[in-house]
């Protein structure tokens, strides 16, 4: 049951805290590590001064986001290995995905969910990225989006039309995600401090 006094995080936002993915939470409740509530709706919360005992008392890092507008991430792209890489990486930092496998749907989450941030595979058929960073960045409700190109080999020209049309970081997978970590300024990481015994 939930007590509204109690400051609720979702399972995403204690990833971003302790700085692990979304998986390892529900694992660690699961094994009872700390308390889950329950919202009418079944979906689980944890208690935010619970969790950052459960921290303390391991001494882990804390993760603080840097950019609090950035939740919203929308994967074009349709590898799943590469689909579930971006996603655990993003939810580290709280950032919430939304996918879409072809150009109408990315179109229809753009328009709609205006994700923070958009990486596009491009080397899925169908999908012309060129045109697409264009049209992210020509729409006045798009434009402050932030473009990654995901894969694929372009030549010195092609690359540099995508970053005319709007691209902002290029990776191929596997990526480096901590150097496009800190390509996107995504997270600040505080260390707690130890005590020498």
């Amino acid at each position: 049951m939930i007590d509204h006094n109690e400051t609720l995080l979702t399972p995403a936002e204690v990833a971003n805290l302790l700085g692990v993915a979304p998986v390892t939470v529900r694992a660690w409740a699961a094994k009872g590590l700390f308390a889950k509530r329950l919202t009418p709706g079944g979906h689980r919360r944890f208690v935010r001064f619970e969790v950052e005992h459960f921290a303390r008392q391991r001494g882990m890092l804390t993760v603080t986001p840097s950019r609090p507008a950035a939740r919203r991430a929308l994967l074009v792209d349709d590898d799943p290995q590469s689909h579930r890489l971006l996603s655990d990486f993003l939810a580290r930092y709280g950032i919430e995905t939304l996918s879409a496998l072809d150009g109408f749907t990315a179109g229809f989450q753009l328009a709609t969910l205006r994700p923070a941030l958009v990486f596009l595979n491009s080397a899925m058929p169908g999908i012309d990225c060129l045109a697409l960073c264009s049209q992210i960045k020509a729409d006045a409700t798009t434009s402050a989006t932030r473009i990654v190109i995901v894969s694929g080999m372009h030549s010195a020209s092609h690359r540099a039309a995508l970053e005319v049309a709007g691209a902002e970081c290029f990776i191929e997978t596997p990526a480096d995600l901590a150097l496009l970590a800190a390509q996107l300024a995504l997270v600040e990481v505080q260390a707690a401090h130890c005590e020498d015994s």
